[in-house]
């Protein structure tokens, strides 16, 4: 059986004040067998290292450059995570597709920087709303997919996540079903099963998208959903703590 993961996306949330409670709440309240972490904007990556250091939480990093150094004003390398602790770091988020221009060329460079820096890459790969309803949603991630695997092979996977994030369920309330997503992860594992069955067996594929207590466990009880990046709900400890607890 694969084991489950949890990484809660912060996005652009947090204070120091704020964080403070949060952090120690989650590393107190985290109990059972699935690895749970926290992706925190850069400027608190170091008030994750000093709270949760030496705990069972791990934490990462939201985004890192494709460039390891070099004159590439407000970039941040994977060198640089690895130097505040982080052992995870979320490359082609949809935001980041969408919002900063992101193509899947940048998002398989960002993969390799991020293993060449001895980082945990989670792949981020989803449909819009408009392609879902087009009915191309298993070729939309097989794209994105094909990207990575064209770039660092599929070995590379045996040190990756891949998290599937419908963007139209991506703070909007609104979730796949179990069925919705189950149907989607498989198709993912068995895209990597082509190129090679080992990797695809243990490899943990996520379901982000308006995850919640209420949800967590009917999803994290399908077949080929290995876990969850957690938006919304991981800024509030109790809710997250459930979702973990779900795992």
């Amino acid at each position: 059986m694969r084991s489950k993961l949890v990484a809660g996306n912060w996005k652009m949330h947090g204070s120091l004040s704020g964080n403070q409670g949060l952090l120690q709440a989650v590393r107190d309240g985290v109990k059972g067998n699935a690895a749970v972490a926290v992706c925190v904007p850069y400027p608190y990556l170091a008030q994750a290292r000093a709270v949760l250091e030496g705990g069972s939480v791990a934490w990462g990093a939201q985004d890192v450059s494709e460039h390891a150094q070099g004159a590439f004003t407000g970039e941040v390398s994977g060198a640089m995570l690895v130097d505040f602790g982080c052992r995870y770091v979320l490359v082609g988020h949809s935001e980041r597709r969408s919002f900063y221009g992101d193509t899947d060329a940048v998002v398989a460079a960002k993969f390799t920087a991020a293993l060449k820096a001895g980082l945990t890459p989670v792949l981020c790969v989803g449909e819009s709303l408009a392609e879902r309803e087009a009915g191309t949603t298993g070729e939309v991630v097989t794209r994105q997919i094909d990207a990575v695997l064209s770039s660092s092979g599929v070995a590379a996977f045996s040190s990756a996540v891949v998290a599937y994030e419908p963007v139209w369920a991506i703070g909007t309330g609104r979730t796949a079903s179990p069925a919705q997503a189950q149907e989607v992860h498989a198709l993912i594992r068995q895209r990597f099963a082509r190129d090679s069955a080992e990797v695809a067996s243990g490899l943990q594929i996520l379901y982000g998208g308006s995850v919640k207590p209420g949800n967590a466990k009917e999803l994290f009880g399908q077949p080929d959903i290995d876990g969850g990046l957690i938006g919304g709900a991981s800024l509030v400890a109790e809710d997250f703590l459930a979702i973990c607890a779900a795992a």
